[in-house]
């Protein structure tokens, strides 16, 4: 019979944990987003956070949300399923899960759909019903990739660092 510890933290608490940190490293003054894609045996595969692409400054590159186009973020930013997916070295995401603290725009259903990714696991959706969430969601629809809502369990995690 064993003593083991019951209180330990369900795989779907611990990758959006790490998913939701991942995010912590976005410089993104708003939004912070982070993503972890995980293999079918629990595994984690990958990670990533909203961003500018390698090699575009932090500093020079602009965050702002407003102004002309040239000038605010939208225009360079990386979201975090795209970096996920990108920094992916390991061959194919085939039949593999995304956790992601912000449901996926359309621009990222059309990679997470291309990779192969088969799950996604989605803390927040707080652009439901905007035409780009409209577009996802009939996308992943039709491509038969499964979304679910992270049920919150209110566990608090304390890290020190």
């Amino acid at each position: 019979m064993s003593d083991k510890r019951e209180d330990y933290i369900s795989w779907d608490e611990y990758f959006m944990g790490v998913a939701k940190l991942s995010g912590m490293r976005s410089k993104d003054p708003n939004t912070q987003v982070g993503a972890c894609i995980v293999s079918p045996d629990n595994k984690i595969l990958s990670m990533g956070y909203n961003g500018f692409p390698k090699g575009c400054s932090d500093d020079e590159f602009p965050w702002s949300r407003e102004g002309d186009a040239l000038n605010h973020k939208y225009l360079y930013s990386t979201h975090s399923e795209l970096n996920a997916i990108l920094n992916y070295r390991g061959g194919s995401l085939e039949g593999a899960k995304l956790y992601v603290s912000l449901f996926p725009c359309n621009e990222c259903a059309k990679a997470i759909i291309q990779s192969g990714i088969q799950t996604i696991v989605y803390d927040s959706d707080k652009y439901d019903g905007t035409p780009s969430v409209i577009a996802s969601k009939r996308m992943l629809d039709a491509a038969g990739v499964h979304y679910y809502k992270y049920k919150q369990t209110n566990r608090e995690i304390m890290l020190r660092v």
